[in-house]
């Protein structure tokens, strides 16, 4: 599933990828963001549209989406993206670790090396993990089983 930011959006910096399931009454994304880029136009059941003139990937609306269906991705680097998650799962990676790329069935679709940790009291309980991947699978790799 490709994203909607432009590719000239894309190469820029971090931004924001929402790939909600279905239309239910949810918004907690719209009222997390600090730069207003997160909408509903129309009606709370309405799938979230972002403008990424706005969006600066800040990931603060990661942990607030209930459903885990919000994600960052930073292509700005050759080969390789930087993908955020949100992550509840004990223990945490750490900085420095592998683990392996999962996409949106649990299948496993490449190595990844966690990056970036960001501890869930900082987010509203929810952790963020960063983890460098193959750019052409930033939007394939949607979660991570840490190696043993």
């Amino acid at each position: 599933m490709k994203t909607q930011a432009s590719t000239e959006r894309r190469n820029s910096g971090p931004y924001v990828v929402i790939e909600c399931p279905e239309k239910i009454p949810c918004d907690p994304c719209v009222d997390a963001c600090p730069n207003s880029a997160i909408s509903m136009p129309g009606s709370i059941i309405e799938l979230p549209q972002v403008d990424y003139e706005k969006c600066t990937g800040c990931l603060v609306c990661i942990p607030k989406c209930p459903g885990l269906a919000i994600f960052v991705v930073d292509e700005t680097s050759e080969d390789e993206a930087i993908v955020y998650i949100p992550y509840e799962f004990l223990p945490r990676p750490k900085k420095g670790d592998f683990a392996k790329g999962l996409d949106r069935e649990g299948q496993e679709r490449c190595d990844v090396k966690i990056v970036k940790v960001i501890d869930a009291r900082k987010f509203d309980r929810c952790a963020i993990v960063g983890f460098s991947a193959p750019k052409e699978l930033a939007h394939e790799i949607r979660g991570i089983r840490l190696c043993e």
